[in-house]
């Protein structure tokens, strides 16, 4: 009659067994519960807001270099902006992530805003190791006649 319940026996014996290993495991430490006080320091580090000023996801605005490319150059040209728009836009321009592209070549951030002489254009910015591309200017009002390839 014991044979019957042997394979029972076993069954709880390994029950048991799993029990007791998971409740003494090294390392398992109960969390401390909100209410309780701990010795515990947490160190928050200091954030300086002027430096994630001109700072925005993956764009970061502050370069000392700005190269731009042969269509851009031709767009520029084209659409009546010069450099100084160029880096107004990039001051003071607003990201438009909905047309955020990323290619083989790397990220491309579009700035939107208005001119000191009221066009309103979007800039297309190259985040490239020596500094920033500019890949292509577009005025938002209106559509220039243009040869650029």
């Amino acid at each position: 009659m014991i044979r019957k319940y042997l394979p029972f026996i076993f069954l709880i014996a390994a029950a048991l067994g799993y029990f007791y290993i998971k409740q003494h495991q090294r390392g398992d430490k109960p969390l401390p519960r909100i209410d309780e006080p701990t010795d515990e320091r947490i160190t928050i580090p200091a954030t300086d807001p002027a430096a994630n000023n001109n700072r925005e996801e993956g764009f970061d605005r502050r370069t000392a270099q700005l190269t731009y490319s042969k269509h851009a150059r031709c767009r520029m040209e084209c659409r009546h902006i010069d450099e100084s728009e160029v880096k107004e836009i990039l001051e003071k321009g607003t990201v438009n992530y909905s047309k955020v592209e990323t290619d083989a070549r790397g990220k491309t951030y579009p700035l939107e805003g208005t001119t000191h002489d009221n066009q309103r254009v979007r800039i297309v910015f190259a985040p490239k190791d020596e500094g920033l591309v500019v890949v292509t200017c577009i005025d938002l009002d209106k559509d220039w006649p243009c040869d650029c390839k």
